[in-house]
């Protein structure tokens, strides 16, 4: 805990605690931390040069997977090496400006895997409630596009917040405990009004994730039904294979954040530890999971990266 009677000289930077209360087990603690990091980032890599390389899985539904592996890897990389160095070298300093950008872009990345599950729920609803016209309706250019849509939006969405912090007063302790610069523990660290902050922030979270939300579960009550409806055996379970490793991603994606939201807002009797922890799992967790989902569930895929590693 003498971590929080220390100020940073110098008042440009922040501290960065890592996990208060269990400084002393830092580096046993980075050694999973660790290892889901590198699962990840190999798992995320094989399928990515795996569908690079195999012209049979240049299709629509690989190139949102490809979406989500570059976004598996990104997110991870935001935050590992700063935390690494915390936990091995005690190094806490970060710049307000650092802190600020790693923020944008940790923010920036969840829009942009919710908007890319949004457009993985909609082409499951394609492919299951018009597969004649899939084609002409979901190309790899269609697709293309809704992705430089939802960047743009992820963008234009999140560079308020840092704008908006970047001119206020810092108060004289610039203790953060997380391990990574989230914008609800950069707000807490103004002395200015932060009216504004904290109503864009609870706006854009409820109209993001709400909207996104909605919409994929629109889609996938559409989708089961049509399921349902579907007379051969065989295609039932082609479209119930393709929707269930969609859902299971989706759900390796919202179920740890919205546990760690809720234990946060509610759990106030549980420790400030078992918080940072769960928030670092929720970041660590999916992109070592999803790689493994779409092997363990899409028999195409598997047979290409047993093709491509057996090769190798």
């Amino acid at each position: 805990m003498a971590a929080f009677n220390l100020t940073p000289s110098d008042p440009s930077t922040f501290l960065l605690t890592g996990i208060p209360g269990l400084e002393a087990a830092h580096v046993w603690i980075s050694i999973p931390f660790s290892m889901f990091y590198i699962i990840g980032l190999l798992g995320n890599v094989t399928f990515l040069s795996v569908v690079g390389k195999e012209q049979t899985l240049h299709k629509p539904m690989y190139l949102l997977l490809c979406m989500l592996a570059l976004k598996d890897i990104a997110t991870p990389t935001f935050i590992m090496p700063k935390a690494l160095c915390i936990f091995w070298f005690n190094l806490k300093d970060i710049t307000v400006a650092g802190c600020l950008t790693q923020m944008f872009f940790l923010h920036m990345a969840s829009v942009m895997h919710s908007s890319t599950l949004v457009t993985m729920a909609f082409n499951c609803y394609i492919a299951t409630c018009n597969p004649l016209r899939y084609g002409t309706i979901l190309s790899n250019a269609q697709i293309a596009k809704l992705g430089l849509v939802g960047f743009i939006k992820a963008v234009l969405f999140i560079l308020p917040l840092p704008l908006l912090l970047s001119q206020q007063p810092f108060c004289a302790n610039h203790i953060i405990p997380p391990t990574q610069c989230e914008h609800i523990a950069v707000v807490k660290m103004v002395c200015g009004n932060i009216t504004v902050s904290r109503i864009y922030g609870l706006v854009l979270m409820f109209v993001i994730n709400g909207l996104d939300l909605t919409l994929i579960a629109l889609s996938y009550i559409l989708i089961i039904r049509a399921i349902l409806r579907i007379s051969s055996k065989k295609a039932h379970q082609k479209s119930l294979n393709t929707c269930t490793v969609h859902i299971c991603v989706m759900l390796t994606y919202y179920t740890p954040g919205l546990f760690s939201n809720l234990t946060h807002r509610f759990g106030q009797g549980i420790t400030p530890h078992i918080h940072i922890i769960l928030a670092d799992l929720c970041l660590l967790l999916p992109p070592m999971l999803n790689p493994i989902i779409y092997g363990v569930k899409n028999k195409e895929l598997r047979d290409k990266v047993s093709k491509y590693t057996c090769r190798r």
